[in-house]
């Protein structure tokens, strides 16, 4: 089956470089070591939230998937998991105190793989987050899980113990790629899970999906597509693969000749876009997909989206406190990370009781541009009279001199600019990066982009 060009592929090209996602702004690249926990602290004091959403980072890995960029540690050693749970809860002690006021709403276990924790280890995880913190009834808990090593009685340990949203890495069906990425999975056994996690009561199932994968085809992905189609998840993540083979060690096991050309590569996209919206699935921003009736979907269409750094959610007045190693914490006016390697991390936790490394408060200027590049990432639209009213500025003369260099967009059909806003066009979704670099004051330093991914 053939699929009609999203977008034309000359235009694509001026406009493919290298950029940052978005997950915050500024980016991580702007964090600096002069901001220390006292600065976060006042952030929590400066913060209007009395929401919390809880991010838990999880290292640990049974094996190496040669794609991955992530922060984690590769052992069959289940033990290794309760040292780390040892450390985690003393964090979690520690750091409660300041969170008092809040109420945890969401949690979310990422990684690394999460699904390494034995049940008993999550329910000892579980125990110490309510028991220090302030959690709802109706709290939204998230995982994600490698379906290649889970007990058959998992999933249904996952539900009992609260979790009612689950992430399950897919990435390709097709065994040549996941042999090229040393990730061999059954994909009747995840379509045995998705259809468990239904009855278990879980009410959204995520599937992960990579493009630009080492021998991967259109042919070959269309076979992806239909496998994901026929087990009906209620949303769908679409990852670009970049290959970073300098930064990440793991990626040099995979050669550049099993790679696809560029011009694959973004037919691989555009066919996995027009299954999926032909499927009836919602383009959430360039990365995500989600039935109609999914709360993505909705906010989405009511221009409430917002995106932090676990990607798009619903809950723009949530603070985002990360633990455990590497972590990213978004609270009031401020970000933050802790220390990236687990002897650093076991090493400040028992001096400090946290291991927040480097961060970034945020200038008046940072909130104005973190606004406008959200509600173009999220809502691929913003409207002049709401920046007025959040603002108090004119948004013609705040941001002349970046109108001026939307020119080109403009031209090309890729974005309309009125006296009322701005409107992303359908076909230039892809490049909303590009469109809001344009606002990122940052991003200067043309040095400082290769430490990113082509947008596409």
């Amino acid at each position: 089956m053939s699929y009609k060009p999203l977008i034309n592929p000359d235009v694509l090209a001026r406009y493919n470089a290298n950029g940052p996602r978005y997950t915050s702004y500024p980016t991580a690249l702007e964090f600096h070591e002069d901001f220390d926990y006292f600065d976060r602290i006042e952030a929590v004091k400066q913060s209007t939230s009395q929401d919390l959403s809880l991010y838990v980072h999880i290292p640990f890995c049974h094996s190496l998937c040669y794609y991955c960029g992530c922060n984690k540690i590769v052992t069959r050693h289940s033990h290794k998991a309760d040292q780390y749970l040892d450390a985690l809860i003393q964090e979690i002690k520690s750091l409660s105190q300041a969170y008092i006021r809040y109420s945890v709403r969401q949690l979310h276990l990422g990684g690394g793989t999460p699904s390494f924790l034995t049940q008993k280890q999550m329910a000892r995880l579980l125990s110490a987050i309510r028991q220090h913190f302030n959690v709802v009834d109706d709290i939204e808990m998230s995982i994600e899980i490698d379906p290649r090593r889970l007990p058959d009685n998992y999933m249904a340990e996952l539900a009992e113990l609260g979790f009612n949203r689950l992430s399950i890495g897919v990435q390709d069906t097709n065994t040549d790629v996941q042999l090229a990425i040393n990730r061999v999975q059954d994909t009747a056994y995840i379509t045995g899970l998705v259809k468990k996690a239904r009855e278990l009561g879980i009410n959204s199932v995520n599937l992960d999906l990579i493009y630009g994968l080492p021998m991967q085809s259109t042919t070959g992905f269309a076979k992806t597509l239909s496998d994901v189609i026929a087990m009906d998840p209620d949303r769908i993540s679409l990852f670009s693969y970049a290959h970073l083979p300098s930064r990440f060690a793991a990626q040099r096991k995979i050669k550049d000749a099993w790679l696809p050309d560029a011009k694959t590569k973004l037919a691989l996209m555009e066919q996995a876009i027009n299954v999926f919206t032909r499927a009836g699935y919602q383009f959430i921003g360039m990365d995500h997909f989600a039935k109609p009736e999914d709360e993505l979907a909705v906010a989405q269409r009511q221009g409430r989206l917002n995106r932090n750094f676990q990607g798009y959610t619903t809950t723009a007045d949530c603070d985002l406190l990360g633990l455990g190693v590497s972590s990213i914490s978004a609270v009031g006016p401020s970000y933050s990370q802790n220390v990236k390697t687990l002897a650093e991390y076991y090493q400040l936790i028992a001096d400090q009781g946290h291991a927040l490394e480097r961060g970034v408060t945020l200038t008046q200027d940072d909130k104005i541009r973190r606004w406008v590049i959200s509600q173009l990432m999220c809502n691929f639209q913003l409207n002049t009279d709401i920046f007025r009213q959040h603002f108090a500025l004119e948004f013609a003369e705040y941001f002349s001199d970046e109108l001026k260099s939307l020119s080109e967009f403009i031209q090309d059909d890729l974005i309309t600019v009125s006296e009322k806003g701005i409107v992303v066009e359908p076909q230039a979704k892809l490049l909303i990066r590009s469109i809001c670099m344009k606002f990122d004051t940052y991003r200067q330093q043309q040095q400082e982009l290769r430490q990113f991914s082509k947008v596409i």
